[in-house]
């Protein structure tokens, strides 16, 4: 039997978007960035300033059925938007996002990653095949693109046409390139629809570093296997790749887990008994901050995202819980931590800093 799979992180919006604020709890924060749609990854350049991935709000109708069988209205929405001294801008817009009607839950640009002065690399998502692909009248989703300081991009690697070809964790063909780390020898990508994670080599010759496979559902809920869905990757100091999950449908509080990746071996289980892993980010003391997009029972419960730092022995210090579909975090050079909030919802899409 083939296992469902959940080929695209839009697919959490329907019926749980919350639009009301949200109620935190531990540390205090302060709004630094509003107004984004939908946010999704984001990280400090070089130089200091936070640029945000925004998967955008899609477009006008007409709208086509997605392989999940929603309404995706394509336009092109998606853009980067950057703080810098205080000051928020978008550096670049007009790239690809395909959304539900009212603009929530788009599927555009999913993240950001530095590779020193160089430019940055960016995931543009899609959550399907290529007739999916076609039918959207899509060109750069499927793809990771590098954008230079001038705001002018490219393609640099085919995300899809590698799933297409090899279809690394087997079932249907399905991408939805999330999470990119640029480092100095090529990219890693982490291949949400195609449960992989990849590296992207200077050429663009895209190859497979891990599979994750399907685990059986504990729950009377969904299929009898659930999908792994890997959305984050982090370098941890020890020289090995951390990848975090949110797992497919039922969405099962404590089945995701962090898996620890060495070149060669089979992905390896770091820490368990998370709920929907969106992001990573390593400290200076080597804690790892993890953002959930929803936590508790199953589904995404409106106003149950969190950020939690978890320590090397794996016990975990939640830091804001309350959060509204939360997706990214990152930490600045200072040690201080950033996360977004509303991450699924177009134009209420935010920032904030966490205050010591």
């Amino acid at each position: 039997m083939k296992t469902v799979r959940v080929g695209s992180i839009v697919v959490m919006g329907t019926g749980f978007l919350a639009l009301a604020g949200s109620a935190f709890a531990q540390s205090s924060y302060e709004v630094v960035m509003s107004g984004l749609d939908n946010p999704r990854g984001m990280e400090f350049s070089p130089n200091g300033a936070l640029y945000v991935a925004e998967a955008g709000r899609g477009g006008p109708p007409p709208c086509d059925v997605s392989p999940i069988g929603e309404s995706r209205c394509f336009g092109h929405t998606g853009a980067i938007s950057r703080l810098w001294m205080g000051s928020q801008s978008r550096v670049l817009e007009g790239l690809e996002s395909h959304a539900l009607p009212d603009g929530s839950s788009a599927s555009g640009p999913n993240d950001i990653s530095f590779q020193g002065l160089g430019g940055a690399y960016i995931t543009m998502g899609l959550g399907g095949n290529g007739a999916w692909k076609s039918t959207l009248g899509a060109s750069s989703a499927g793809t990771a693109i590098k954008m230079a300081a001038s705001g002018k991009w490219k393609t640099v690697a085919d995300i899809l046409r590698h799933e297409t070809a090899e279809n690394p964790a087997g079932g249907a063909v399905d991408t939805n390139p999330f999470g990119v780390l640029a480092e100095p020898g090529g990219l890693l990508v982490v291949d949400a629809g195609g449960n992989s994670l990849l590296s992207v080599a200077p050429n663009g010759t895209v190859r497979t570093v891990a599979v994750f496979g399907p685990q059986p559902n504990p729950t009377q809920v969904g299929p009898p296997m659930i999908e792994a869905v890997p959305t984050a990757v982090a370098r941890g100091a020890d020289g090995a790749l951390y990848v975090g999950q949110l797992t497919g449908f039922p969405f099962v509080q404590g089945l995701a887990s962090i898996y620890r990746v060495l070149p060669g071996h089979a992905p390896a289980v770091h820490c368990s008994g998370f709920k929907a892993i969106m992001d990573l980010a390593f400290g200076a003391d080597g804690s790892l901050y993890v953002v959930e997009n929803a936590t508790g029972g199953l589904f995404f419960a409106p106003g149950t995202g969190q950020l939690s730092r978890v320590a090397p022995n794996c016990s975990r210090t939640v830091l804001l819980s309350g959060l509204d579909r939360p997706t990214s975090v990152a930490v600045g050079a200072d040690g201080a931590v950033y996360v977004t909030n509303h991450g699924v919802t177009p134009g209420a899409g935010e920032v904030l800093k966490l205050v010591p």
